[in-house]
């Protein structure tokens, strides 16, 4: 039997995604219907832009609310950390880059959360990988295509 993938990610995420389908379902479905319709009303399907617009239009919905859906069903909610020390989800890390010298925030979530721009870094990430256990005052290193990077741990906060 195949092993079955598990989504982490937290109880607001789950929420969004849970209000995606719902607008998906009962809003957007209805307006692709709703194109179908028009686009088959002009005639002859087989020469009919519209028509295969809004079909192509209907399959991208289904595949989203289908790959929610299986998101929602394998969805693991990821639990903050007591407050041990080490980095774990959720946790938002403070590291200082050691030979740039620059100083970086970032918040350890689940892949589906993940978002680099905003300071969101995934678990499954190199940097998260390399993150997830350590403590305040520890030095970590990463493999990136410019070569190994090192960061210091600044501090941990819920």
């Amino acid at each position: 039997m195949a092993k079955e993938t598990r989504f982490k990610m937290s109880e607001e995420r789950l929420a969004e995604l849970k209000e995606e389908l719902t607008y998906l379902q009962t809003v957007r479905e209805k307006e692709v219907a709703e194109q179908i319709k028009e686009a088959r009303s002009f005639g002859d399907l087989s020469e009919n832009s519209e028509y295969d617009a809004a079909k192509a239009e209907q399959g991208k919905l289904y595949s989203r609310m289908a790959e929610i859906k299986n998101l929602i069903e394998n969805a693991e909610i990821i639990q903050l950390a007591d407050d041990t020390g080490t980095v774990a989800l959720g946790n938002r890390v403070v590291v200082r880059d050691v030979e740039l010298r620059s100083r970086d925030v970032f918040q350890l979530v689940g892949s589906q959360e993940a978002d680099p721009a905003s300071g969101k870094i995934s678990d499954e990430s190199p940097l998260g990988r390399a993150l997830i256990g350590r403590k305040t005052g520890e030095t970590v290193s990463v493999e990136a295509p410019a070569g190994t990077l090192k960061f210091k741990i600044m501090s941990i906060d819920k």
